[in-house]
């Protein structure tokens, strides 16, 4: 193989690389803001999406597994780790609730639901995939727009002594 020819395989081969690594950075950066509200658009809360009076509709909510957590090493009394799953019909609504006392992290398991939260200026597209991380400050309602239910898996940090209100969104 000349010499000529060697360095241009070389010069293809760097090419192949950096694209290959900007690729990798490109789909890290989508993936790391899949589920949130775009940088840009966070806004204080209560300045975002309006809050909805729309009751729970066309969403059932199962809980799969809980853990007493003062019962674990970590110890924190009056919580329990808890798992649950939200089957959302279209046209199905997740009511407005609160996150303040109860940090959860969802993840969209099949579907297209939107999220309405106050503390984003644009309705969030959640698609399969997603993780939609809810912490305090977050208020929100969701809607299944789409015409294909939507599967949602939530982990919370669950307060015990709002147990009456097991199974509120």
């Amino acid at each position: 193989m000349s010499r000529s020819t060697r360095r241009t395989e070389s010069k293809w081969r760097r090419v192949a690389l950096a694209t290959a690594i900007a690729g990798v950075f490109s789909i890290a950066a989508t993936m790391a803001t899949a589920g949130e509200c775009p940088a840009d658009k966070r806004v204080a809360d209560g300045q975002g999406q309006k809050p909805s009076t729309a009751a729970a509709k066309g969403v059932s909510d199962v809980v799969r597994s809980t853990t007493d957590l003062s019962k674990e090493p970590a110890a924190i009394s009056g919580r329990q780790f808890r798992l649950r799953q939200l089957d959302i019909q279209p046209g199905g609504i997740v009511p407005w609730h609160s996150h303040d006392n109860r940090p959860a992290m969802i993840y969209i398991v099949s579907g297209e639901v939107v999220e309405y939260a106050s503390n984003c200026a644009v309705p969030i597209v959640h698609k399969a995939g997603d993780v939609a991380p809810e912490r305090k400050g977050t208020s929100h309602w969701w809607q299944n727009n789409g015409s294909t239910p939507v599967v949602l898996i939530s982990v919370d940090l669950f307060p015990v002594d709002d147990m009456k209100a097991q199974h509120m969104m």
